[in-house]
């Protein structure tokens, strides 16, 4: 299932950058920045069910905001991109490494 992740961290307390690194990190292990603080996840259920724990113990309830959405096994038809950076399909296409 896609899950599309967007978070935003505040600055205003000494651990919000730690924060941003670690909800960045986390985010990363599982999918692909599709901009600076969104991140597309192509992920089981059960791998999503620990990830969004994971999240939600890094993230302070008072000051950041996470946001998830459940875009589901079709999300291909769901998404459309305009503009500049274009996005790399990393689930379709292909990476030389």
């Amino acid at each position: 299932m896609m899950v599309l992740i967007t978070y935003d961290v505040s600055f205003d307390d000494p651990g919000g950058q730690r924060r941003l690194r670690h909800i960045s990190k986390a985010c990363l292990d599982h999918g692909v920045r599709v901009q600076y603080s969104v991140f597309e996840c192509e992920i089981e259920p059960d791998q999503w069910v620990r990830l969004k724990a994971k999240l939600l113990e890094i993230y302070n309830a008072e000051t950041d905001s996470l946001r998830f959405y459940m875009l589901g096994a079709r999300w291909r038809g769901k998404v459309e991109h305009f503009g500049a950076k274009k996005t790399l399909d990393v689930f379709k296409d292909t990476l030389i490494l």
